[in-house]
């Protein structure tokens, strides 16, 4: 488990897992969560609203980005099931549903 923090305004690089899920649970903050299955399931691709005690899954191998609104620092608990592998597990990916990353 570790804890994420996105400056205010910033939008994070679009990018996917290849054997983790995450599960979030945001501590403070507003954002957007942009997330797609992978393949060519585009409508399946959400972009969901989230605040101080709002959870969600990113299943593995689902794209996805996040953004922190412009008030004040997104923060969440970010944790991986199987445990985190390594630097290679996050894969970039060709692009995102928030525009492009500013981090």
């Amino acid at each position: 488990m570790c804890e994420v923090t996105l400056p205010a305004g910033k939008v994070s690089r679009p990018v996917w897992h290849r054997t983790v899920e995450e599960i979030w649970y945001v501590l403070s903050g507003h954002g957007r969560v942009w997330r797609r299955p992978g393949g060519e399931h585009l409508e399946a691709e959400q972009i969901v609203d989230v605040g101080p005690g709002d959870s969600l899954v990113i299943p593995t191998g689902w794209r996805f980005q996040f953004s922190a609104g412009t008030g004040e620092e997104l923060r969440f608990l970010c944790y991986t099931s199987p445990p985190w592998p390594g630097p290679e597990e996050a894969v970039l990916s060709d692009s995102g549903g928030l525009g492009e990353p500013t981090v």
